[in-house]
């Protein structure tokens, strides 16, 4: 099984830091950048073989490739998004479709999470190909990653719901089974095809209708952040040094 970190993305609402580096190089810990704290829990797990998929200022994280491999014990293999400024992170994931058949556990690379999320995924029973880490604790509000379940299995994943309806937040976490490689791919593609401005999320929305079984795997009271501004950067470098 492999890790992987989603990079590509520009993080304009983060600016100065992201004038001329990627959200996931943004310093959340002294010189601890957000994909520190990625690759340092991959590690932990002993997942090693890192894919990460750089876009924005990707010369960035290619300058930093060798020290993050000498730090972690990591292996990195860059996979490029070309239309990274232009395109939604379905896009983003499927640029790294040729990897999925290994099995994955994907971060996304603006979120700021401890180990114990990898942990709950990897020790989680064998109930379904894809599982999401769900934070089913937190208050919500519009702009969180909501999902909701029948039967166990995930009905809905979007933003554009009633927080009152959602069992909880998708956290930017997903363990991906090799079996279900070629469907997320099809999916993936589906999804982007149909409007380059969705989320890769919307590719599991897309297995769902297509009657695929998504699991979650609630991640408990945990202190995480996605950062996609600056109040959350704020928050950020408040939790990252208790980690």
């Amino acid at each position: 099984m492999l890790g992987m970190v989603l990079a590509a993305g520009a993080g304009r609402r983060l600016r100065p830091y992201t004038d001329t580096l990627p959200k996931a190089l943004v310093p959340v810990d002294g010189d601890t950048t957000i994909m520190d704290i990625s690759l340092r829990n991959l590690a932990a797990v002993d997942l090693r073989d890192v894919i990460i998929v750089v876009g924005y200022a990707a010369q960035a994280v290619h300058e930093r490739k060798a020290g993050f491999e000498k730090r972690y014990g990591v292996k990195i293999e860059l996979v490029h998004n070309d239309k990274a400024e232009e395109w939604n992170n379905a896009y983003s994931m499927w640029c790294a479709r040729d990897y999925f058949a290994q099995g994955l556990l994907m971060v996304n690379g603006d979120t700021v999470h401890p180990v114990s999320v990898e942990e709950t995924l990897l020790s989680a029973p064998v109930t379904s190909d894809i599982l999401l880490a769900v934070d089913d604790v937190k208050s919500l509000a519009d702009e969180e990653m909501k999902v909701t379940l029948s039967e166990g299995n995930l009905k809905k994943i979007t933003k554009l719901m009633d927080p009152a309806e959602a069992y909880g937040e998708y956290i930017g976490a997903t363990l991906l089974r090799p079996g279900a490689a070629e469907r997320l791919a099809d999916a993936l593609q589906a999804t982007f095809e149909r409007d380059p401005q969705l989320y890769y999320e919307d590719g599991y929305q897309e297995l769902v209708e297509r009657g695929e079984s998504i699991h979650v795997a609630p991640i408990g009271k945990v202190d995480w952040v996605e950062v996609d501004n600056h109040d959350d950067l704020a928050k950020a470098r408040t939790i990252a040094s208790t980690y």
